[in-house]
């Protein structure tokens, strides 16, 4: 079982939601936190819930679906932390609709935060984990990524393509001694969720942002050779 304790994390979409209680969880095994989002104040709270359990915690403000304001944000993460030891894509937005009624504009714009905002943080994280031989990136797909429904072209088209990005990028630098996962949950019950009307959120019936938290702290811990060996690491399962 891999220990946690004083390793550094950095968590895209950290303020709420499931990236806040991934953050909450990892800080609660003794992980230092780096958190992003688009907005300073929920972070600051966020960060001050962090700093509570002894660890090191700092936040970044910038869109991940921006190259320039993500190489900025990720270099003060860089300078602050020294290292990045564990990456967790979480950012992520969803709009439901007839495919030829979305408009084209955020059709792009789901596309570029899913899809593009993953790869331009893993851009600039990964050469790191790469010269230190060590690091895991975990990318949060969705059962939607598994099949697609009616009105959920654009959300199902981005969360396939984080699926297969995991994949390729998992056979690419595992020989570094780098984990590379795509978690696949199905509804929870976060803001988002709730905003769409997805989900009433009742507890009974769908999962809440803290079992997903809990499934990733299980991925983490899970053996490192054993999981660097097997034949793919994308699951709706630790």
């Amino acid at each position: 079982m891999e220990q946690l304790q004083g390793r550094k994390a950095l968590i895209t979409g950290g303020s709420r939601g499931l990236g806040k209680a991934t953050a909450l969880a990892l800080a609660a095994e003794g992980v230092h936190v780096a958190i992003t989002g688009r907005n300073e104040a929920t972070l600051l709270e966020a960060v001050a819930e962090l700093q509570a359990f002894g660890v090191k915690a700092i936040y970044s403000v910038f869109d991940v679906s921006d190259f320039e304001q993500v190489k900025k944000g990720i270099a003060y993460i860089h300078e602050a932390f020294g290292t990045i030891d564990i990456l967790i894509n979480n950012a992520g937005i969803a709009s439901f609709g007839n495919f030829l009624e979305m408009d084209p504009a955020r059709w792009q714009e789901i596309m570029n935060v899913n899809v593009m905002g993953i790869y331009y943080v893993t851009h600039q994280v990964l050469p790191g984990m790469i010269a230190r031989n060590t690091g895991d990136i975990i990318n949060v797909s969705s059962t939607a990524g598994l099949r697609g429904n009616a009105n959920t072209t654009a959300y199902t088209a981005s969360k396939f393509a984080v699926a297969g990005l995991s994949e390729a990028l998992m056979m690419e630098v595992r020989k570094h001694n780098i984990r590379v996962s795509a978690l696949m949950p199905s509804t929870i019950a976060s803001e988002m969720s709730l905003s769409l009307n997805i989900t009433d959120g009742n507890p009974e019936k769908v999962l809440q942002p803290e079992d997903f938290a809990e499934l990733v702290v299980a991925q983490l811990k899970l053996n490192r050779r054993a999981l660097l060996k097997s034949a793919s690491l994308w699951s709706t399962n630790p």
